[in-house]
């Protein structure tokens, strides 16, 4: 059955029995096929599709959230720097993945270096690590918001919000650094047919005649540490947070304050519930098809990065405004 692909999904993690093998014809191949969606290959072409609207829409909403950042003055404080960096994790996460995959779709291109591929892996779970990461951040500010408002702008000022960015870039670099090492050190010696779309970890690391146990418990650990560390640290400020919103004297008031957390809570839930989705279909799905998997790989990889920006357009005032200013104005 096919792996998933967020680093964050803790079902596919499990490590492989690799075969002893006895072929020997293929020693660190100099490069991957990756086969696409196998069993689909008749439409690849349809697939294109809906996949190249949402890395459409995700390019030009995560760039729009930078420049109405970038532009509007009152926007420049921690929520929205953090924002930001989201949208640039997105932004790179999904780019690391749909161009060679839409140039599968569209011209059957479908071997990639070997070296390309393990700097793919690399981005595809890094960055996934970090925009967990920038999720824990957020939560921090909305709790300090909330909970110390007062203290809301000494406490979370610009050097100590660049710093928290750093440790989220430099967790999700050095957590997920091993993982490209070890794949390059194991020999290759079964195939070189990749039955995904792109490099994902362990859909390359099956494929070698080795065995494999560290790469799949490093990936196990990786796994557990940042999402048990995340979910943990996001619950514990939501629960202040509640805590602190029913605390207030009347229900205009928890209205009001409930709402400043709501898009951060909906970019959770697009961020969490298609892992526990991919998840329970890996552990209980037994007869699910395998191209059905990879369609899932895909589709989650792309949906957060193109509804996060959504997500805060609608929801967040000051961006709201800003973006329709920003339409009149180029209208007029």
């Amino acid at each position: 059955m096919q792996e998933t692909p967020f680093c964050l999904r803790v079902g596919h993690l499990l490590p492989y029995s690799m075969s002893d093998s006895n072929t020997t014809d293929f020693t660190n191949p100099s490069t991957f096929i990756l086969l696409g969606i196998p069993g689909l290959e008749a439409a690849h072409v349809w697939i294109s599709i809906p996949f190249f609207t949402m890395y459409t829409i995700a390019i030009l909403g995560n760039f729009t959230i930078l420049l109405i950042v970038k532009m509007e003055l009152s926007l420049h404080g921690p929520m929205y720097y953090f924002l930001c960096m989201l949208s640039i994790t997105d932004l790179i996460l999904c780019t690391s993945i749909v161009p060679k995959m839409l140039s599968i779709f569209w011209f059957n291109s479908r071997e990639i270096n070997f070296s390309a591929c393990l700097t793919q892996m690399y981005f595809i779970h890094c960055f996934s690590v970090m925009g967990s990461g920038i999720l824990v951040a957020m939560a921090l500010d909305r709790y300090v918001a909330i909970c110390h408002p007062l203290r809301h702008s000494t406490i979370l000022t610009n050097p100590v919000v660049a710093k928290i960015c750093l440790a989220v870039m430099m967790r999700g670099g050095m957590l997920v650094l091993p993982h490209p090492f070890l794949a390059r050190q194991w020999p290759y010696c079964r195939t070189n047919i990749i039955p995904h779309s792109y490099c994902e970890h362990i859909a390359v690391v099956k494929l070698a005649c080795a065995d494999i146990h560290v790469s799949s418990y490093y990936s196990l650990f990786v796994a557990f540490l940042v999402m048990g560390l995340d979910v943990f640290s996001i619950t514990v400020s939501y629960v202040q947070i509640l805590r602190a919103i029913f605390s207030l004297p009347t229900k205009d008031a928890w209205h009001k304050t409930f709402r400043t957390c709501g898009s951060h809570l909906c970019v959770i839930l697009v961020s969490y519930i298609p892992p526990l989705f991919s998840f329970l279909t890996h552990r209980f799905g037994n007869n699910v098809p395998q191209h059905f998997h990879i369609l899932i790989a895909n589709v989650y990889i792309l949906v957060p990065p193109m509804l996060n920006p959504i997500i805060y357009s609608v929801s967040t005032k000051q961006i709201r405004g800003r973006l329709f200013r920003l339409f009149t104005h180029k209208g007029t």
